[in-house]
């Protein structure tokens, strides 16, 4: 549980990063500069890899955890690792230990300004999976594409849908969008025309990141499944709705998902987000033997916003509010699920949750449900209208939970869109026939 702590760096009231929180990243002092672990508290970021070099943080004597290009390392040193260097951490940042505090050649190595520094994607991924668990979501979704009567499949119910994504494009937050180009078929087309995406759309949803692997051939137990799961992040799953759409029968999204998939730089422990735990909502029908777990409190209480920039424009506009707890299916679920069959999960993997919708239009998770598919356009502060994103749109997801007076936050995931690229396929083709 958080401790009453209070830190000797000075931590605004607001600030996502106090003493209870110090979420893990990995920043460099440049942008080519040596990549190394770090934690946030306040407007700080704290060198793990420095206090490391300086005796501190011991996890293997003889062994470097935090001079490391990515998180990988110390999260596979495992669970115990998780608690004892955080349990460190706070010891030393406390108001009433002097260790640091009054040692200012090692805070002079040790502490640099957020805003001076380069963050980086905090873990290498193997392998990423997004789920469809927002029951809000996924009936929107249904109304809006099938009848509305039967807006839920039989098996949406039953089990955590999902689909396996593209590591490889996961990307951190401000990292710059590539409009996609693809495959669209318009209504009253007989084939389709290779295009620039025209539906270019968000997907609001956090993320887990596994901390502790599974053998080939032995599934994850729903009672053991929390104890792999490090942490969380922010999660932006871009999505090209044009490409979807005639794509992704039968197989599922392809080229309309693996173009970027943008995760906030801090991954908040579980244990930050220990005092916000919360019920999910109730499932019926009751799921199947190997889902069931306790629900007083499998979900946690999230606040979750999105804003929009327009290029150009002098404020951003919040134009979605919602929580992560409105979501159908828990992350133990999901985990479990995801290796029932036998699937190996490994140390880094990313499941996002799928697009988190609340019960209310305020509350929807995407523009395709904002807008209704762009039949209800909505307009920004500047006077613009938005079906979907537009070129230099930029769009920003902010997530925090607070209780009690203590705001444990994950900072924020951005990105702004840029042009498609441009492809001239008859002076290619020449090109190629000339060689």
């Amino acid at each position: 549980m958080t401790r009453p702590l209070n830190s000797f760096i000075d931590v605004a009231q607001n600030s996502d990063f106090p003493i209870q929180n110090l979420p893990y990243g990995i920043f460099s002092n440049t942008q080519d500069g040596v990549r190394r672990a770090g934690t946030a508290i306040g407007e700080w970021v704290l060198d793990l890899a420095a206090l490391e070099a300086n005796g501190y943080l011991k996890i293997h004597a003889g062994e470097t955890y935090f001079a490391q290009s990515t998180l990988n390392k110390f999260i596979e040193s495992g669970k115990a690792n998780w608690s004892k260097i955080r349990a460190e951490l706070q010891e030393l940042l406390s108001a009433d230990n002097a260790e640091l505090r009054d040692n200012p050649a090692l805070r002079e190595q040790v502490f640099f300004k957020q805003a001076d520094v380069t963050l980086h994607l905090p873990v290498h991924v193997p392998g990423y999976t997004d789920f469809y668990s927002s029951k809000e979501h996924a009936t929107n979704v249904g109304c809006m594409f099938r009848d509305p009567k039967n807006a839920l499949l039989p098996n949406w119910s039953e089990l955590p849908v999902g689909y396996n994504g593209r590591a490889s494009s996961v990307i951190v937050s401000g990292t710059d969008i590539v409009r996609p180009s693809g495959q669209i078929k318009l209504p009253n087309a007989d084939r389709p025309q290779f295009s620039a995406c025209r539906k270019l759309d968000f997907e609001l949803e956090t993320g887990f990141i596994v901390g502790k692997a599974n053998n080939l051939g032995e599934p994850i137990a729903i009672e053991n499944a929390w104890d792999h799961i490090f942490g969380m992040v922010l999660f932006n799953d871009w999505s090209a709705r044009d490409l979807q759409q005639w794509e992704y029968v039968p197989l599922g999204p392809f080229n309309a998902k693996t173009f970027a998939s943008s995760i906030s730089p801090w991954i908040v422990t579980l244990e930050a987000l220990e005092p916000f735990k919360t019920h999910s909502p109730i499932q019926e029908p009751q799921p199947l033997a190997y889902l069931r777990e306790d629900h007083s409190s499998n979900s946690y209480d999230i606040n979750l916003s999105v804003e929009i920039q327009a290029d150009g424009a002098d404020q951003a506009d919040v134009i979605s509010e919602t929580n992560f707890k409105y979501m159908y299916w828990s992350m133990a679920q999901q985990l479990t699920h995801h290796t029932i069959a036998g699937c190996n999960v490994q140390v880094g993997d990313l499941m996002g949750s799928g697009t988190i919708s609340g019960p209310t239009p305020n509350s929807y998770g995407s523009l395709l449900e904002i807008t209704w598919n762009a039949t209800k356009p909505l307009t920004l502060s500047n006077g613009e209208e938005r079906s979907f994103i537009q070129d230099g749109d930029t769009l920003i997801m902010k997530g925090f939970c607070e209780k009690g007076g203590l705001r444990i936050g994950f900072g924020e995931v951005t990105g702004k869109v840029r042009p498609a690229v441009a492809f001239h396929f008859a002076e290619h083709a020449a090109e190629a026939s000339c060689a």
